[in-house]
């Protein structure tokens, strides 16, 4: 299944929150909801749950960084 890396916008609050519920072993649901809606609006299926994998280290423009499978073929 092909990989899809989605980098979602947010402030460093919230990313210092889902990277901490990341490493203690759970999940975002806002963030990751937010993920997958972003595959459906590039217009692919999503195959699988999306996955954090981190965030980037920008100070004003931070990022939350979500790999999707996708099925093949789905884009539009």
């Amino acid at each position: 299944m092909p990989l899809l890396r989605l980098h979602l916008d947010s402030d460093q609050n919230t990313a210092r929150r889902v990277l901490r519920l990341h490493q203690e072993g759970r999940n975002h649901h806002e963030s990751r909801e937010a993920a997958r809606e972003q595959v459906w609006h590039q217009g692919h299926t999503p195959a699988g749950d999306p996955v954090f994998v981190g965030i980037t280290n920008g100070r004003l423009n931070v990022q939350l960084l979500y790999d999707v499978q996708v099925y093949p073929g789905t884009a539009s």
